[in-house]
């Protein structure tokens, strides 16, 4: 079981979530799906590895996942049932100041704005109703792309454009007068990669924020990696194929294959294709634009991080830059080709809500910050002094770090151009013509052959929706199925 004998009806180029969810789709109507993985194991974005000590798991990629937990793809694929817990953290996110003090987004949107006093009553005009409508925001942003009017909650998807659109600095000091929220909402703005002066950056700290308080900011107990292979146990019980160690150049490997749906950036699709791309299309892709990379540590420690403020210790994720403003510089620097000595850094600490990740007494952390696309910079001393402002006595718990500059962060995974874990840059144009201005962005000039990738609609993060989007117009366009079947259960 799980070979697929003689030529399969389909083949998906990587295995990452988008990849996998693509097989998935196919292979629930009834076609013969084979995926190639270039690594030695499947996964992409969802891998995990000991990287720093022997018994002490890291997540190398995504480790936190409110879209998981939020996305139509997951739920009917049904986490759980394959044996995948998600675990909350008692808290999502926090953002520590100086001072001591710490901006806290808690599961509960009413703790959250009790926490920021005077603040309070605006934070719960702003983010209350998208609370309220959030099945329907994610179900929008995730299965329409922008590309429909939306027919349910208008209100609260009226008020999530006119608060959205605008940049995350202009809407923090619209809606607050204190640094705590404006902190916390530019905090989370800053996931989206972008100068957060640009537009729509209001609207990723919105998101961002309301998926805390509807569906949580989850860890897979054991790592992210168990996703990925219950997704490819799913496909072996449908008698799919995954081939690792495969490394696909050329797309006339594939002649005679009905679809090829393919989990990679826009520009490995046009190497791929070779003279089979008309000058059009290739002109497009080339205007395609990746923003700045990452680096990256992983720690293992010997205790928890000592953080001042007491709350930081409970959060899965926390955010650390200071206020408001110094957030936006951190995040124009590399945006603009530059470095700062204060950069933003996104920090996992999963053995908050997962013990399992480290042995007993033992503890792991990951933190990466912005550079330069394509940086080969080490910034290290720079994130560590970071933690260290915010936890005095952080380096003396730590055993063990694994680093990783941006230029390793893309031959890890290709589809990290530059260190860049997007995919492409989440701007407004690019959300709106993702990879390329055309209404069908899953569709190439090759016939039989799609997009699946998170250069496609609806963009980046871990939810699966553009390999399921794509495997759906293939479903379509190629096999004559109209409305693509349910994912099927777990086999008994």
């Amino acid at each position: 079981m799980g070979t697929v004998s003689g030529k399969p009806d389909a083949v998906v180029v990587g295995s990452g979530p988008n990849g996998l969810a693509a097989a998935l789709r196919l292979a629930a109507a009834g076609l013969r799906v084979q995926v190639l993985e270039r690594d030695a194991r499947p996964g992409g974005g969802i891998r995990s590895a000991e990287l720093t000590r022997p018994g002490f798991l890291s997540d190398v990629c995504a480790s936190v996942h409110p879209m998981a937990a939020a996305a139509p793809f997951f739920r009917e694929f049904d986490l759980p049932s394959r044996g995948v817990r998600l675990l909350h953290p008692e808290i999502p996110y926090a953002h520590p100041l100086d001072g001591g003090r710490a901006a806290v987004a808690h599961r509960s949107l009413e703790e959250t704005a009790d926490g920021f006093g005077p603040d309070g009553p605006a934070y719960r005009r702003l983010l209350g109703p998208l609370v309220d409508a959030g099945d329907d925001l994610v179900e929008y942003f995730l299965g329409s792309a922008l590309r429909r009017i939306p027919t349910r909650s208008l209100p609260a998807m009226a008020s999530f454009a006119v608060n959205g659109l605008p940049n995350v600095r202009w809407l923090a000091r619209r809606w607050f007068r204190t640094d705590a929220p404006r902190a916390l909402l530019a905090g989370a703005a800053a996931h989206g990669t972008l100068d957060l002066t640009r537009a729509i950056t209001g609207g990723l700290g919105l998101l961002q924020g309301m998926l805390a308080h509807h569906g949580g900011w989850p860890l897979v107990e054991g790592g992210s990696q168990r996703m990925a292979d219950a997704m490819v146990g799913a496909l072996r019980e449908q008698g799919g194929e995954v081939v690792t160690g495969h490394e696909v150049t050329d797309l006339r490997e594939f002649d005679g294959v009905p679809a090829v749906l393919l989990d990679t950036t826009p520009r490995a699709f046009v190497r791929m294709a070779g003279d089979r791309v008309h000058e059009g299309y290739r002109r497009w892709v080339s205007r395609y634009r990746h923003g700045p990379g990452v680096f990256k540590i992983d720690w293992a420690l010997s205790e928890p991080v000592p953080w001042t403020h007491a709350a930081v210790r409970r959060a899965g994720t926390v955010h650390l830059s200071g206020d408001l403003e110094e957030t936006v510089a951190a995040e124009s620097a590399p945006s603009s080709g530059r470095h700062t000595d204060r950069p933003f850094v996104i920090a996992v600490q999963p053995t908050v809500a997962d013990p399992t990740r480290a042995p007993s007494g033992g503890h792991v952390l990951w933190a990466y910050a912005h550079v330069p696309n394509g940086s080969d910079a080490d910034l290290t001393d720079r994130i560590e002094a970071q933690v260290e402002r915010f936890a005095p006595g952080f380096r003396d718990t730590v055993l063990a770090r694994h680093t990783m500059r941006a230029p390793e962060m893309e031959a890890y995974n290709p589809n990290y151009v530059g260190g860049e874990i997007s995919n492409g840059e989440a701007s407004l144009r690019q959300m709106l013509a993702r990879p390329v201005p055309r209404w069908n962005t899953y569709r190439t000039p090759v016939p039989g052959t799609y997009l699946a990738s998170s250069a496609t609609p609806p963009g980046p993060a871990v939810h699966g929706m553009c390999g399921d989007n794509a495997a759906r117009v293939a479903l379509r366009e190629v096999f004559g199925v109209p409305t693509a079947p349910p994912l099927r259960p777990p086999a008994t």
